[in-house]
């Protein structure tokens, strides 16, 4: 696997930087009316490569903005796709409940992502969707913006390139699973979050986790005991600082060095 696909597959493909939004701030009311011609992720999300007047139509079908509580359900798995959701502050993730109880972690999603078009295909949500954080979140209903699509051939086409990150972002993961070590599914996945960050104009080496360490073993497929391990092992080794939450990257290109060895093999 080349290191530009364990970069990039499981993270969407963005150049523009956009004006950060601190989800850990309270959104005030007014937010709650910000237009997508307004809003400072619009090169993220679906209104990207619009031109105004499309915006405008795009903003008529945005028609309910939701607020979400730490903890609360977006969605849950099974329930009928009434909407797609496109995140304007905070962080979910994606999950499925297996029937022995164990929660397993198919996503970790950030401000200006769409969640649930991998409904589309059955009409029924694959998966629950639960706030890591105070999150808002822009509801477009499934069935006005396919017929706004159909009138709008670039909001097609723009959709169809979301959706095809999405299918090569878990091919990547599949890959990284199936080819890497614990420590370097780590190094992919925090360098993932920084090139996340960065495309939304925040720091590319220092961040808060907002999911738990529990959480990111369950995504990239290893035990709480192995991240806790490789955690410790990268900090002692200066390429990572860590308190509580906060992670700051030392240094970017071992870590990236990490991953071009593990594409050597």
């Amino acid at each position: 696997m080349g290191t530009t696909a364990v970069f990039h597959a499981f993270a969407p493909a963005v150049g523009a930087t956009v004006t950060p939004i601190h989800a850990s701030t309270p959104v005030a009311a007014s937010h709650c009316q910000t237009a997508c011609k307004t809003c400072g992720l619009r090169e993220l999300c679906l209104p990207a490569g619009l031109a105004p007047k499309e915006i405008e139509q795009l903003d008529k079908i945005v028609n309910h903005r939701r607020r979400l509580k730490r903890g609360e359900y977006l969605h849950r798995a099974g329930s009928a796709l009434q909407a797609l959701y496109a995140i304007r502050a905070g962080s979910l993730k994606s999950c499925i409940l297996h029937d022995d109880g164990r929660e397993q972690i198919a996503g970790f999603h950030m401000t200006g992502e769409l969640l649930s078009m991998d409904a589309i295909g059955s009409g029924r949500q694959m998966s629950d969707a639960i706030a890591l954080e105070d999150s808002e979140i822009c509801e477009i209903p499934f069935s006005e913006f396919e017929r706004l699509s159909r009138a709008l051939p670039v909001l097609q086409q723009h959709f169809h390139r979301i959706m095809s990150r999405e299918i090569a972002r878990d091919y990547g993961v599949m890959l990284l699973l199936g080819s890497m070590r614990a420590e370097e599914r780590l190094a992919a996945f925090l360098l993932n979050l920084s090139q996340r960050f960065a495309a939304r104009g925040y720091s590319a080496t220092r961040f808060n986790l907002r999911m738990t360490r529990e959480e990111i073993g369950s995504y990239l497929g290893l035990k709480l005991e192995t991240i806790s391990r490789a955690f410790s092992h990268f900090q002692s080794e200066g390429l990572i600082t860590v308190q509580n939450k906060s992670v700051e990257i030392k240094d970017l290109e071992r870590l990236r060095g990490m991953i071009s060895k593990c594409a050597e093999h």
